[in-house]
């Protein structure tokens, strides 16, 4: 599975999540930013042209080389600088309250160990510092919820780890975060994929 996780998987969530759908989302996630943000899961650098001018700095933590790669044409398209700092999120090369905001789109999925990320998410950010999140996640609808754990084993394999059935929401109040707005609904595509949830999260420290 290395060729197919290294190289050809990023291609595939580059030309899956490249859409002019979660395009919409994306400019929706990233409203509200200002200032250095940490991005974990830049992945192909999907969120730069979402980025509101107010940021000035982006510290992206991304464990693949050819995501990374992918990514060069959008940063150089930018004007907002960008600086890889770390490959995992579960730990982050930056120092505690360094960072005036935190996203995190279509990652919290794919993370092992999720609770650990989030914790590095919450040292990283300044006190009052904002999470903002889109992920996917459990279906509320339970022939739906259904048909995703039964998916899910495949999805794990196939998709480098992801995850069908987690929920955003939970996993980020359990951090420690404080849940300041929350927006839950289908959007376009086949449903066992497409629950998705977008909300900002306060770091109470």
């Amino acid at each position: 599975m290395g060729l197919y996780r290294d190289h050809v998987l990023p291609r595939l969530v580059d030309r899956a999540c490249g859409t002019a759908e979660l395009a919409r989302w994306r400019a929706q996630v990233t409203a509200g930013l200002s200032g250095t943000v940490v991005e974990v899961g830049f992945g192909s650098g999907l969120n730069m042209p979402a980025y509101p001018p107010e940021v000035t700095l982006v510290y992206a933590v991304e464990p693949a080389d050819t995501a990374r790669r992918l990514a060069a044409r959008r940063i150089a398209d930018a004007e907002i600088p960008v600086e890889h700092v770390s490959l995992h999120g579960e730990s982050i090369e930056l120092d505690d309250d360094s960072c005036d905001g935190a996203l995190s789109t279509f990652t919290l999925c794919t993370i092992p160990d999720v609770g650990q990320a989030l914790s590095e998410i919450r040292r990283v950010l300044r006190p009052g510092g904002r999470l903002h999140f889109l992920e996917h996640g459990l279906s509320p609808d339970a022939g739906i919820a259904r048909w995703q754990h039964r998916i899910e084993p495949a999805q794990k394999l196939f998709a480098g780890g992801c995850h069908l059935t987690r929920r955003p929401v939970e996993l980020v109040a359990a951090a420690g975060f404080r849940i300041e707005r929350v927006e839950a609904r289908y959007g376009v595509g086949p449903k066992p994929w497409s629950w998705f949830t977008e909300g900002v999260a306060v770091s109470p420290r």
